[in-house]
């Protein structure tokens, strides 16, 4: 299939497909006229690149796990060698702990200020137009959070 088919197809734009294409991550074949040539494997891959970026891998990461991306996208998750996908995925995972551990900290700092104010006396009314009041009593604990921020490897 063409390029333009295959943007309809993933939902992509033609844009999209290139930038993949000039970043390894998609290989079209190339016919006698110079057009892209896709086969139907390609739709899976473009699902899994997008599936992967929204995951917060970036392209870089994406490149590193070129033989073991290639084999889960056909749906297999085997790889000869699967230490750049584990390093990969663990260093996302160590960077996205490390960014709700912060948003916890602004939260809780944003309830025991909310509460500090709340508590003071002669409060005036609360117009109307703002919203409802937090239940101030709940801090859903992050689960699985490790005590000090994780070391990301370089």
């Amino acid at each position: 299939m063409r390029i333009g088919e295959l943007a309809r197809i993933t939902g992509v734009t033609t844009r999209a497909l290139r930038y993949y294409e000039e970043q390894g991550l998609l290989r079209p074949e190339r016919s006698t006229n110079g057009y892209r040539s896709y086969g139907e494997s390609a739709v899976r891959v473009v699902a899994n690149i997008r599936l992967l970026l929204a995951a917060g891998l970036t392209t870089d990461d994406l490149r590193l796990l070129d033989g073991c991306l290639r084999d889960e996208l056909t749906g297999t998750h085997a790889c000869v060698d699967p230490t750049p996908k584990i390093e990969v995925f663990e260093q996302r995972l160590a960077l996205l702990q490390a960014r709700i551990n912060d948003l916890v900290g602004v939260r809780d700092q944003l309830l025991d200020r909310l509460s500090d104010l709340r508590a003071q006396p002669n409060l005036p009314a609360q117009p109307r137009s703002l919203p409802a009041q937090p239940d101030l009593s709940v801090r859903p604990a992050c689960q699985g959070a490790p005590d000090a921020e994780p070391a990301v490897a370089a």
